[in-house]
């Protein structure tokens, strides 16, 4: 039997909620009976600075501890990260890039040749329908969560809703829940 292990790399701003984003994402795959892991990698530890979370999804045990080098997944939180880091390398032939913005940015003409997918949701402004706000700034990883699961399949939507809702109990988890089903519907 072929083992299977996927691997995900979030880059995202802090205060975004990338960090979370790759420990719900976890979550959602525990309790769906696969073995997941999450941790993150932090530069200067500030609001606004660039985040790389990581996660892994498996259907037996993982052994690797460390970051993601050759993801699967690469999800992008702030499609302003697309100018400034190489956040695509290492993304494996056929994998996919997930990005939360309101317009499709410009992928090099090699992504496509080599089977890669692009994807893309406006999340800011699900967070900022549902007032997703903290310090100002519109906490998107909800929404991405939602929009993961369904350009990925390595989790399900009621998986994803059922984490917010576990995270967050009350209003906040209904709000967040919303911003997971929002994200899954609107992703292209």
């Amino acid at each position: 039997m072929r083992k299977i292990l996927r691997e995900i790399r979030f880059h995202g701003r802090g205060g975004q909620g990338a960090v979370i984003l790759a420990q719900l994402t976890a979550k959602a795959a525990f309790a769906e009976g696969k073995w997941p892991q999450a941790m993150a990698f932090f530069g200067a530890e500030r609001r606004g600075a660039p985040v790389e979370a990581f996660s892994r999804i498996s259907d037996h045990e993982i052994l690797i501890r460390s970051k993601v080098y050759e993801p699967d997944y690469v999800v992008v939180l702030d499609p302003f990260l697309l100018e400034t880091l190489n956040v695509t390398e290492g993304l494996k032939e056929g994998g996919s890039l997930l990005v939360n913005s309101a317009e499709k940015p410009d992928l090099p003409k090699s992504f496509a040749e080599q089977g890669k997918k692009a994807y893309f949701v406006n999340a800011t402004s699900i967070a900022l329908e549902l007032n997703l706000i903290v310090a100002g700034q519109p906490v998107v990883n909800t929404a991405m969560l939602g929009a993961f699961a369904k350009v990925t399949g390595e989790i399900r939507l009621e998986s994803a809703e059922q984490v917010v809702r576990q995270e967050w109990p009350g209003a906040a988890g209904e709000i967040n829940s919303r911003a997971v089903r929002f994200g899954y519907e609107l992703v292209t």
